[in-house]
């Protein structure tokens, strides 16, 4: 399993940008998918993008299309997620998430990280 540690998350005001870290403890981060998920308050955990092992191919949920960019540094075992023109429903918890696989449409994650808070105010 893969240990991951997120940071970069705060407040923000409406418009405004964050960029979320996640650094991953396994050496083998190269081979793995790595993803983004969010938990509102009373709501389901949402998957928000996942990018290849390589980097190559970047998945969106259409909510956060056009405003969040997903990248990674195989090098430094990383993944970005840069959130811009933010939005209060944006507001979450946000989870790294590695190895992840997709069924149909949903998306699943073998690990998971203790969760970053990013709070938008309007």
């Amino acid at each position: 399993q893969v240990q991951l540690v997120e940071s970069g998350g705060g407040l923000v005001q409406a418009g405004g940008s964050l960029r979320l870290s996640c650094a991953a403890s396994k050496r083998t981060f190269s081979r793995y998918a790595m993803g983004w998920f969010r938990q509102a308050p009373a709501k389901e955990r949402e998957f928000v993008t996942a990018i290849s092992w390589g980097g190559g191919s970047t998945y969106y949920a259409d909510s956060v299309k056009g405003r969040f960019t997903i990248s990674r540094d195989n090098a430094k075992n990383t993944v970005y997620l840069q959130m811009n023109s933010l939005k209060p429903e944006d507001a979450a918890v946000y989870y790294c998430a590695a190895d992840l696989d997709r069924g149909g449409s949903t998306w699943y994650a073998r690990s998971w990280g203790q969760g970053t808070q990013v709070t938008v105010s309007s």
